[in-house]
């Protein structure tokens, strides 16, 4: 038996692709893993510090890692409509950071100018995120940031501790219910700038690991997919269980969001995708 560590996060997305493969529901051919969850942000930091024998990254870490890692086919979080939101509490357009002569014409309600934007103080889930390379690329003169860990974001804005956040995950479907609003939706800026799908996060593996290994966990990450899409839309005691208090109706929205076909397979259209933002 040969064991590797592997590393991903708690979220819905992510456990519901590994389970299968690392609690054994399918023949992983004499391969077992050392599990490891940590939020996205420690998986970059990670992947970049060379911790992990595969590992779930951001692809705004890619470049800083691909001397060590091969990038794996499966496993990864790309689409359509997948991209991270700029949200904000409302009335802020109320305290001065409204500039009606200026708009922001990627807004979706068209109330904050870009220059605005560059005034406020936001929240951003992790240097080395997707997520911050987004709203740089759509807000280049942006500068104060604040660094979060991404579940900590929407209270932050809440108890205005920052002007705007970035939020990534489950918070796409709960920030409306705690009474915020979205500025924009830097997934849809992308796709319209770019024509491609967004590059969220992708699966890694070292490069000391024998290339032979690596194509065969490769194979087994989609197949544990595969086994994951014929039992849905039952969810598996393992996603339940790492998803702490969120309803399985917001699990369910989390899986249907980022596990697609690009998951099972980056196909040409996603590594399109990858090396576009890895060349920005």
């Amino acid at each position: 038996m040969m064991k590797f560590s592997l590393a991903f996060s708690p979220c819905p997305n992510d456990t519901f692709i590994f389970d299968a493969l690392v609690n054994q529901k399918i023949d992983t051919k004499g391969i077992s893993f050392e599990v490891f969850l940590e939020d996205v942000q420690t998986l970059n930091e990670w992947a970049i510090q060379g911790k992990m024998d595969f590992s779930k990254i951001s692809y705004g870490v890619w470049n800083k890692v691909q001397q060590q890692y091969h990038l794996l086919n499966s496993g990864g979080a790309l689409g359509k409509g997948v991209g991270p939101l700029l949200i904000t509490r409302p009335g802020m357009q109320n305290a001065g950071v409204k500039n009606t002569h200026s708009q922001n014409i990627y807004s979706d309600s068209n109330q904050y100018s870009v220059d605005a934007i560059n005034e406020m103080t936001i929240a951003i889930p992790g240097e080395n995120t997707t997520a911050h390379l987004l709203f740089s690329l759509a807000y280049p003169n942006a500068t104060k940031k604040v660094f979060k860990v991404f579940h900590e974001i929407e209270n932050a804005v809440l108890n205005g501790e920052v002007d705007a956040g970035v939020i990534i995950h489950e918070n796409r479907f709960t920030y409306e219910s705690k009474g915020l609003e979205k500025i924009i939706d830097l997934g849809a800026y992308w796709e319209e700038t770019q024509q491609l799908p967004i590059p969220l996060g992708g699966i890694i593996a070292k490069k000391t690991i024998d290339p032979a290994i690596i194509q065969q966990v490769d194979s087994l990450i989609k197949q544990s997919i595969e086994y994951a899409f014929a039992n849905y839309p039952t969810l598996a005691p393992y996603v339940i269980e790492h998803a702490q208090e969120m309803s399985e109706d917001v699990m369910r929205q989390h899986i249907n969001l980022y596990v697609n076909h690009f998951s099972l397979d980056l196909g040409t259209e996603g590594l399109q995708a990858v090396e576009k933002l890895t060349r920005i």
